[in-house]
């Protein structure tokens, strides 16, 4: 299951980037919701345990989803998510790196239609994993820009632009809305060059860069903070609302919050 591979590929680099930081640094403050460096680990590894744990342990997957649950109910979710990870800092670095590698390999030998359960409807290790990836590079993005470093794209984020693709009539559920009957078309190009292209010729066209687009799709950056060319009333209105991860309705960063710092 090359997915599996894309996503310790995409934890290698957020792990790269990582290496230099110690001590105070992982106190950090980033630009998304107040999180530190910490904090994004934290969420991060705490989830990928919830993943793997899916697919080892159905029953003790079970019952920590209900604490989560019942925790984020009474304490809210940075809370929560801090108390069941014990590791900071350079413990917490190296635990996460322990543990995707771990599941980049196992899940690499797993037949991508296999069923596990989840926060929400069960879902393909296929599906899983994608999700492991996409939380990784959009996570990672916050820790990119406050660190100042440009991260070099690679095509594995078409696993990340296909499920901004599948999640068209999510994004306007989610919001209360009812879904257009029809997708806008796009045209994106890939880190390598390469022409991706979803939907049929009609109205609404976006086109432009993938990543710009999965940054869109993944609440990373504020379209009007990209070069993405937006054209008809559908793909206006999806560029504003687009959302590709699960959860309750989440609004786009405002336009110029999120960037890469200099240093």
């Amino acid at each position: 299951m090359e997915q599996a591979r894309d996503f310790f590929e995409e934890s290698e680099a957020l792990h790269a980037v990582l290496t230099n930081v110690h001590g105070e640094q992982w106190q950090t403050v980033t630009q998304f919701k107040g999180w530190t460096l910490d904090d994004v680990l934290v969420h991060l590894h705490f989830w990928n345990g919830m993943a793997d744990l899916s697919l080892t342990d159905e029953a003790a997957f079970q019952e920590r989803l209900a604490r989560t649950f019942a925790g984020i109910q009474s304490k809210g979710f940075r809370v929560t998510e801090n108390e069941m990870i014990a590791e900071r800092g350079d413990d917490l670095r190296d635990a996460w790196r322990e543990l995707y590698s771990h599941i980049g390999s196992t899940w690499a030998e797993l037949d991508p239609k296999q069923r596990v359960k989840w926060a929400g409807p069960e879902m393909s290790v296929r599906s899983s994993i994608t999700a492991r990836q996409m939380e990784t590079w959009a996570h990672g993005q916050e820790v990119f820009d406050i660190l100042g470093v440009k991260r070099q794209e690679h095509d594995r984020i078409r696993n990340i632009v296909v499920l901004g693709v599948n999640t068209f009539g999510w994004a306007y559920k989610v919001h209360g809305k009812e879904p257009p009957e029809s997708m806008p078309r796009l045209e994106l190009t890939a880190p390598s060059g390469t022409l991706w292209e979803f939907g049929d010729p009609g109205a609404d066209l976006i086109r432009g860069s993938a990543v710009e687009f999965a940054q869109v799709v993944t609440q990373t950056r504020n379209v009007g903070d990209t070069s993405l060319d937006v054209s008809g009333v559908v793909a206006v209105e999806w560029m504003s609302i687009a959302q590709c991860f699960a959860g309750g309705p989440e609004t786009p960063p405002v336009k110029g919050l999120r960037h890469r710092v200099e240093v």
